[in-house]
């Protein structure tokens, strides 16, 4: 189970390494993602609280990587943090997840990515349940639903 402590290695010291690696051009990625997409997981944008398709889907499934497919989160793991956006408590397996340190506007976060591709899905912060005490903080654009 990754803890904050070993979120913040990755942030500073480096990211484990992804299963597999996939990369396109930006014309290629705008072909394949719709515009809001693109914008969330290429560009680093986000979504309005309370806006995302996933936030109160509560069914069994994997939750995928919208640009690449790769699984990130699983629903047993998903957790109603009333922010506004789909929160879960690790990722599935410890390398499917990038972690960077985001200094923009005017804080510091550390921003999650997709390991495989680099798409933006969100941040993680030090403020979720026990026992890991993660909250990933995700947007619904950046995710797929997999349903079992």
């Amino acid at each position: 189970m990754l803890t904050w402590k070993e979120v913040i290695r990755f942030s500073v010291k480096g990211n484990p390494t992804p299963d597999q690696r996939v990369e396109k051009s930006e014309s290629e990625w705008k072909a394949l993602l719709t515009p809001e997409q693109f914008r969330i997981s290429r560009l680093k944008g986000t979504e309005r609280p309370h806006s995302g398709a996933l936030c109160s889907i509560h069914e069994a499934g994997k939750y995928n990587c919208v640009c690449c497919d790769t699984p990130l989160f699983d629903s047993t793991i998903k957790f109603e943090s009333g922010t506004g956006w789909p929160s879960f408590t690790q990722p599935i397996k410890e390398n499917a997840i990038k972690y960077e340190k985001d200094s923009a506007f005017g804080m510091v976060r550390v921003e999650v990515m997709c390991n495989t591709c680099d798409g933006h899905l969100g941040h993680v912060f030090p403020d979720g349940p026990e026992p890991s005490g993660l909250r990933y903080c995700i947007n619904s654009e950046s995710m797929k639903l997999d349903k079992e």
